[in-house]
C-alpha cells in the first residue's frame, strides 16, 4: 500500500496568501482555550493518499475508483473520526483513498473550496501514479465536511477557482459525492456555527444565501448518495430533504437512506470511529456497503 502525505501549498501557489507563521498566530488567537478538543493548533493543508498496491498477480494494469473524503467539523477543526477510519473501510473495498485535511476558521471561504479543487487535481492529474481510474473519483464528506464535498460539486465549473489554481476546470470535477448528515442550507435549518466559521460572523447577506447549497444545484452536480438520522438534532435532516428536492428539480439521480434514529457525527457508527456509546449504532451501520454498492452501480 502507498501511504502519501502531499503539502498542497507547496502545489498551488494560489493557497499561499498567508506564512504558516502568521496562520498558526491567528489560529491561537481564535482557539477557544476552554474547548482544545475542538480548537485544536493550525495544520497546513494536506492530501494524504492511501491507495493499494498494484500486483502482478493480481491485476497489473488495474485503475481503480477513488474516493476523496472531506471530515466534518463544523469548519473550525477536521474530525479523525471521520477521515482515517473511513479511509481504511473504503480501502478495505479496494477503493483508492484520500483524505483532504483543509483549512478552518479564522481562515474563511473560499480557501477550503480552493483546497478541495486543488485535492481533485492532484488525484486526476496523477492518475497513472495512484493507480486510479479519472474518471471514477468521488467526493464524500460528512457534517461540514459534506458541505464542502457539496460545494465543489455545485461550484466546479466556477471561473474564479480555475483562475485561482492555474489549471482546467475539467479537473476539478467530481465524479459522484457521498454526504453523510451533511451541512446545506444557510437557511432556518442550517447548523448555524458552520457558516459562522466558514464566513464569518458579518458576512454580508447575499454570500450567506449563495452558500445555501439546495439554492445552486444543477445539472452538472454528479450522481449522489446522502445518509442522514431523523432525529439529528445537531444538523436537522432537512438539509438532505431540500438538497435532495434540489438534485431532483435538476434530474440529478440519487440514493437517500433516512434512519430512524441516530445522534449526529455517527461517522462508520461502530466502535472504529468513536469511544461513546451514543455514537454507536448498529442500526446506520451498513450505510458503508450501501454506499459501496452504489458506487459500484454509478462507475460500472
Amino acid at each position: 500500500m502507498t501511504y502519501e502525505v502531499i503539502k498542497l501549498r507547496e502545489l498551488f501557489p494560489a493557497l499561499n496568501t498567508k506564512l504558516l507563521d502568521e496562520l498558526k498566530a491567528e489560529r491561537d488567537k481564535a482557539r477557544d482555550p476552554k474547548n482544545p478538543l475542538g480548537w485544536p493548533e493550525y495544520r497546513e493543508p494536506t492530501l494524504t493518499a492511501y491507495v493499494p498496491d498494484v500486483s502482478p498477480e493480481v491485476e497489473p494494469e488495474r485503475r481503480r475508483a477513488s474516493v476523496l473524503i472531506c471530515p466534518g467539523g463544523g469548519y473550525h477543526f477536521v474530525s479523525f473520526r471521520e477521515a482515517e477510519p473511513v479511509a481504511v473501510r473504503f480501502l478495505s473495498r479496494g477503493f483508492n483513498v484520500f483524505v483532504l485535511d483543509y483549512e478552518v476558521a479564522p481562515v474563511r471561504y473560499p480557501v477550503a473550496l480552493l483546497e478541495a479543487a486543488a485535492a481533485m487535481n492532484v488525484i486526476r492529474s496523477r492518475a497513472a501514479h495512484f493507480h486510479a481510474d479519472p474518471d471514477k473519483i468521488a467526493i464524500g464528506g460528512f457534517s461540514a465536511g459534506g458541505h464542502l464535498a457539496a460545494s465543489l460539486s455545485v461550484f466546479w465549473q466556477e471561473k474564479f477557482i480555475s483562475d485561482a489554481l492555474g489549471v482546467p476546470s475539467d479537473s476539478f470535477k467530481p465524479n459522484a459525492l457521498i454526504l453523510g448528515y451533511p451541512v446545506i442550507t444557510s437557511g432556518p435549518f442550517a447548523h448555524r456555527n458552520s457558516f459562522i466559521n466558514l464566513l464569518g460572523a458579518d458576512a454580508p447577506e447575499e454570500l450567506v444565501g449563495r452558500m445555501s447549497l439546495e439554492n445552486q444545484v444543477n445539472p452538472q452536480v454528479p450522481p449522489t448518495f446522502m445518509w442522514h438520522t431523523f432525529s439529528d438534532e445537531a444538523v436537522p435532516v432537512e438539509n438532505s430533504l431540500m438538497f435532495a428536492k434540489a438534485l431532483r428539480e435538476n434530474n440529478v439521480p440519487f440514493e437517500m437512506h433516512i434512519f430512524p434514529q441516530g445522534a449526529h457525527g455517527l461517522s462508520l457508527c461502530n466502535d472504529q470511529s468513536t469511544m461513546k456509546p451514543a455514537l454507536i449504532n448498529p442500526h446506520c451501520e451498513g450505510w458503508p456497503e450501501l454506499c459501496e454498492k452504489w458506487l459500484q452501480f454509478v462507475f460500472g
